[in-house]
């Protein structure tokens, strides 16, 4: 799973949980916002289920301290931050 961190495997699904994620925010405070974020992150962490493969995941958004501007080009996606 780890070699697969960085490719886009929803293709054109992508859109449309890009917008179901985003009418799920609608109307939430930063706050609220911020917590449905937590808990979406817990749940599909918890799908993985694989440590190695949520560090790479980490890596790849650039949570390790090396915020990657071109993490569109990462993703090969249209969605990377």
């Amino acid at each position: 799973m780890v070699e697969d961190v960085g490719r886009d495997l929803l293709g054109a699904a992508g859109d449309d949980f890009y917008a179901a994620l985003m009418a799920a925010h609608e109307g939430l405070s930063f706050e609220e916002s911020a917590r449905l974020n937590a808990r979406l992150v817990l749940l599909l962490a918890n799908r993985v289920g694989d440590l190695e493969t949520l560090r790479a995941v980490l890596k790849a958004a650039g949570i390790d301290g090396t915020f990657r501007s071109s993490a569109a080009s990462l993703t090969g996606s249209r969605y990377g931050a």
